[in-house]
C-alpha cells in the first residue's frame, strides 16, 4: 500500500508530518492493505490566512484493487484531527464496502 500525500500552498508537507501520518494511516487500514494499492492523502486550508474553526481539511482516497477509488473528507480545527476523522471515516466505509462484497 502505497501513501501519497498532497498538500496546497497553505499546508507545509514536510517529511516528518508525512512519515506520522503515514503511519497513522498505514496503522488503521493494516488489515485492508491487501486490498488497497494506494492512499491519496489531500491536506487544505480552505480559510487560507483567515482564521476559524474546521477550516483545516482532509480527504482521503482509496485505491482498490478491482473497485472505483473510494473518497471520505473530513473537516477539523487542525490537520492531525482533520486527518484521523478521515481515517475513520474511511475504514467505516471500507467496513461496510467489504461486508458488502462477502454478503454477494
Amino acid at each position: 500500500m502505497t501513501i501519497q500525500f498532497n498538500t496546497d500552498k497553505n499546508i507545509a508537507g514536510n517529511d516528518r508530518t508525512a512519515s506520522y501520518m503515514s503511519s497513522m494511516i498505514s496503522d488503521s487500514l493494516d488489515r485492508f492493505s491487501e486490498n488497497i494499492t494506494r492512499i491519496e492523502v489531500h491536506l487544505s486550508d480552505e480559510n487560507s490566512s483567515k482564521s476559524g474553526g474546521n477550516d483545516k481539511r482532509c480527504m482521503l482516497e482509496a485505491r482498490v484493487e478491482g473497485l472505483k477509488p473510494i473518497a471520505v473528507t473530513h473537516n477539523a480545527d487542525t490537520v492531525e484531527a482533520s486527518v484521523s476523522g478521515a481515517i475513520d471515516k474511511l475504514v467505516s466505509t471500507l467496513d461496510r464496502t467489504f461486508e458488502k462484497l462477502r454478503s454477494y
